[in-house]
């Protein structure tokens, strides 16, 4: 089929820009700012309230963005066109905006169509079709991250903001935030009068206007301050530099619009907290006398957040920054933060390279060179890191000279390459230009910026969660297709994610990220609503299983790790079987007494577990489990067995793990002769539950699970005999 002729993207923009200088277009740009961006809801913030997000018609930031720089190259209209004329301004600019997305595409198209006349998806890195998923690809940061991590990057650059701009990192984030919710609110009240008169307002302007008297007032910031950051964040002229996508459209570094009357407009409040993090960089870059100390500063932001966000989730002490990795005296390697825990390790390296203009334009040699210093570097140190920590002889310390000490046996190292900015399309570049290198040892890379770490930290907040989630995005690699690892992180949220054996590749929408959207939004704004999107953070709060995975992984011991990752990796089913079983257990020991145990596993050859319940944690209770472990293992040619000690509390004592490949053995060919072909967990948990359902408890007795609770309260009701 031929493919729809479309015209070039100058003509497009050509009509984009003669329909932006229409008169009183700017009202326009207001009602499309309410239409795609005002978020409203009732009682509590949920996933579906940010549907809108997601719909065709809504426009992306860098669509709004082009509008906005546009319509700035002409002398600003505030005359209120009537009802007719504002609908049909902005139903042509969609329809305009459409066409161009179409013409964006062709080229795209052309790639796809050669790659597969040609049976090879090297045309498919071509700059031209990257250039397409740059400008429409995932908004790579939620709003409030640009926000609040403005002091953190730069608070050591102060004197130089007072100096020059005559405001400090902090006042400049309080003045964007008083304007930034002071739309939010503006806009609530319009919308609530508007539903309660049945009328639309004439226009929406009125969100969206400030003045520095005003703003100084609401915010607290001394009127001259507030000044200044007017001054440094007002579109300067005309943009006239914008011509067509790719070009450096000034809007996007100062969002504010002057009208002209000692006001400014504020139409995107993201556009500015973007700019809050993106600009000052700039500025300082220009100076060039402070252009050193402003790159060292940007580098060890990056460290420093990465440090401080791993922390949280590992422990301060398993956290080393600027780790040296010596021989004799010299250092043969460097990573910018190390991470220990147990057998395990996370090298991370840090860059604050940036997508250059021209990269953007679809420049193939520069989007290449970008990629490599900005990420197959990082990936290359790290990896070189990875081997020294696996072949040993290194020495480790950290900035301070203090050595740190690194297993003796490492199971795993996981290597993440880290950038500061916002780097559009990094997935589909990752994809597509990134040489990984791997062992069964050393994992292959995996490429995020700043604002994925804070998001992955924010909710695998375990040193298991987050090094299963890490496990698992390796292991599904390429049969991934996503516009951002985001969606990535939301559908394992959801369904934890796993490789699909039988299916080759698995392209996920970006709508997939709403539930963690509107947590985050909970979370970090204070929104009403659920603090955890429904999935495997909310499945199994109050259970074994979440016990279990707690007691175990604060230990950091192999053996509890390999055995809390297994868990992890265990479907919905699985786990419900495991927490039953568990459960049954306890409450039979505790009944009579005695020693029981229950075994089952996860398929001939794979890996089994065996609960043990003994009232007394001793030797010879350990020895049992021991030789019951090795047996279980030897009989159903397991490379993997986990034991379990649980004493009447339904707490753990101890832990096993036997971790090797099977080996025939006479001795334990006879001790096995008779114990059969073991059950899976399927048959193990119903053979246990029949022996528990002889135990007579009363309606109105404690319940035996230990919960406090009567048992017609607790496993009565939910069918646990």
């Amino acid at each position: 089929m031929e493919p729809k002729a479309t015209r070039s993207e100058l003509e497009v923009i050509a009509d984009l820009r003669a329909l932006t200088a229409s008169p009183g277009y700017v009202h326009a740009v207001a009602a499309i700012c309410v239409r795609d961006n005002l978020v409203v809801y009732q009682n509590k913030l949920k996933a579906e309230d940010l549907q809108k997000f997601h719909q065709p018609e809504h426009l992306l930031r860098t669509e709004l963005t082009t509008v906005l720089g546009l319509m700035c190259q002409s002398p600003l209209d505030f005359t209120i066109p009537s009802a007719a004329e504002l609908a049909s301004y902005v139903s042509r600019t969609d329809s305009l905006l459409n066409e161009f997305h179409e013409a964006m595409l062709a080229p795209a198209a052309a790639a796809f169509s050669k790659a597969f006349a040609n049976g090879t998806v090297e045309d498919l890195a071509e700059g031209a079709s990257l250039r397409e998923a740059i400008f429409y690809g995932t908004e790579g940061a939620h709003h409030f991250q640009y926000r609040d991590l403005v002091p953190e990057k730069y608070g050591h650059d102060d004197a130089w903001l007072v100096a020059n701009k005559g405001f400090t990192s902090n006042q400049a984030r309080k003045i964007a935030r008083c304007m930034c919710d002071e739309t939010s609110a503006r806009g609530a009240d319009l919308y609530n009068t508007a539903v309660e008169s049945g009328k639309q307002p004439e226009t929406w302007l009125s969100m969206f206007e400030f003045r520095a008297e005003y703003v100084a007032h609401r915010s607290g910031v001394a009127l001259d301050v507030v000044r200044a950051f007017f001054r440094a964040f007002t579109l300067p002229g005309r943009n006239a530099g914008f011509k067509i996508v790719g070009d450096f459209n000034e809007i996007a570094a100062t969002p504010l619009i002057s009208t002209g009357d000692e006001s400014v407009l504020l139409f995107d409040s993201p556009l500015l907290y973007e700019a809050l993090y993106e600009s000052p960089f700039y500025w300082m870059f220009a100076d060039e006398s402070y252009r050193p100390t402003a790159n060292a500063h940007r580098g060890a932001f990056t460290e420093d957040f990465a440090a401080r966000r791993l922390a949280l989730v590992f422990g301060r002490r398993n956290v080393h920054t600027n780790v040296n990795f010596l021989k004799g005296k010299q250092v043969v390697g460097e990573a910018d933060v190390l991470v220990t825990f147990g057998d395990r390790i996370v090298v991370v390296q840090a860059k604050a390279k940036k997508l250059t203009l021209e990269a953007r334009k679809g420049n193939d040699g520069q989007l290449q060179k970008d990629f490599a210093a900005a990420i197959q570097d990082a990936c290359d140190q790290s990896w070189e890191c990875a081997n020294f920590l696996v072949a040993g002889g290194c020495r480790l310390e950290d900035a301070q000279g203090k050595e740190i000490a690194v297993p003796a046996s490492i199971k795993e190292v996981f290597t993440l390459s880290l950038v500061a900015e916002h780097y559009p399309a990094l997935a589909h570049q990752a994809r597509q230009y990134l040489k990984p290198q791997s062992t069964d040892v050393i994992m292959a890379p995996l490429v995020m910026d700043v604002f994925l770490l804070d998001v992955l930290t924010e909710f695998l907040f375990s040193p298991l969660r987050f090094l299963h989630y890490l496990r698992m995005r390796v292991a599904a690699g390429e049969k991934i297709l996503v516009n951002h690892e985001l969606t990535s992180l939301a559908i394992h949220l959801r369904t934890n994610m796993g490789p699909q054996r039988d299916v080759n590749m698995v392209m996920l929408d970006d709508s997939f990220t709403m539930d963690m959207d509107a947590a985050l939004l909970v979370r970090r704004e204070g929104h009403t609503g659920d603090r955890d999107p429904p999935g495997i953070l909310t499945k199994f709060k109050g259970t074994p299983f979440e016990s279990v995975v707690a007691q175990l992984e604060g230990q950091a011991i192999p053996e509890a790790i390999e055995f809390c990752l297994l868990l992890l990796s265990l479907g919905e089913e699985a786990v419900r079987g495991f927490n039953q079983a568990y459960e049954a257990l306890v409450r039979k020991g505790r009944s009579d007494g005695r020693r029981h145990d229950v075994t089952f596993h996860f398929g001939e050859g794979q890996a089994g577990v065996t609960l043990h319940f003994n009232t007394v944690h001793d030797d010879d209770a350990m020895a049992h489990l021991q030789a019951h472990c090795e047996a279980r293992k030897y009989s159903l040619r397991a490379m993997r067995w986990f034991g379990v000690s649980i004493g009447p509390d339904g707490q753990i004592h101890a832990a096993i793990a036997k971790d090797s490949p099977w080996e025939h053995s006479d001795d334990l060919d006879k001790l096995t002769a008779q114990m059969g072909d073991g059950r899976d967990w399927r048959n193990a948990l119903h053979a246990f539950a029949r022996d528990t359902r002889k135990l007579k408890v009363g309606r109105n007795s404690p319940c035996a699970c230990g919960s406090g609770k009567k048992y017609k309260k607790c496993c009565l009701q939910y069918g646990r005999a």
